[in-house]
């Protein structure tokens, strides 16, 4: 699940502290390191696929996004409120591919290949879910062995402390069997952006974060 990195339109928070470009340029890091992971652990370009919200047109770093997506399958999100374009992208997903389906988001710039693949290694195996607990009470990784599982979202609100329980209680009541992930830390905040930053600094974001707080 990505968002075009426009200005003013992602990373609001840190937008904040450091402004709309430099939010952006980060959002953008935060991308190219997500598709890095990506690929290590799903090696075949028809394995990959992105959900993409907005256009590219207007986003920094847009040459480098659009020849590193060539590789992959991009859907359009599509459905009213994040919770409904998750539903729908994991329908679009499983159609195309008619395997399980690993989704994350952009938000973990410091995710290792070895959580991903460990995740995509488990999903099917003695459960039917995987789902990843982060840090603020969400979730940073959502794997089905089946689509219908991801319909359970749909009563679930987004982007709250209480995302991740409540995604797994509505995954349990829909009788799938559910196991945990890592958790991780989603970058949201400048706290967050230095954790990640930390746990990961050969990454392009800890490069881009440490070339923002010392200006």
């Amino acid at each position: 699940m990505l968002k075009a990195p426009v200005p003013g339109q992602v990373k609001t928070r840190l937008g904040a502290l450091v402004g709309d470009g430099a939010a952006a340029e980060l959002a953008a890091a935060c991308i190219l390191d997500t598709l890095d992971v990506c690929e290590e652990v799903f090696g075949e370009p028809g394995d990959r696929h992105v959900a993409l919200a907005g256009e590219l047109e207007a986003a920094v770093q847009r040459s480098d996004l659009e020849q590193r997506l060539l590789g992959w399958t991009v859907h359009p999100q599509h459905g009213a409120g994040f919770a409904e374009r998750l539903v729908r992208a994991h329908a679009d997903t499983a159609r195309a591919a008619g395997v399980a389906v690993v989704q994350i988001g952009m938000d973990t710039p410091h995710l290792s290949s070895a959580d991903l693949a460990d995740v995509a290694d488990r999903v099917g195996r003695g459960n039917d879910v995987v789902l990843g607990p982060a840090h603020d009470g969400g979730w940073w990784v959502l794997a089905v062995t089946d689509p219908r599982f991801a319909r359970s979202l749909r009563g679930v609100e987004m982007s709250t402390g209480r995302t991740y329980a409540e995604t797994r209680a509505a995954l349990e009541a829909a009788g799938a069997r559910v196991a945990d992930a890592a958790t991780l830390r989603d970058v949201d905040t400048a706290g967050d952006a230095r954790v990640a930053a930390a746990a990961a600094p050969a990454t392009r974001f800890a490069r881009r974060w440490a070339r923002i707080t010392t200006c």
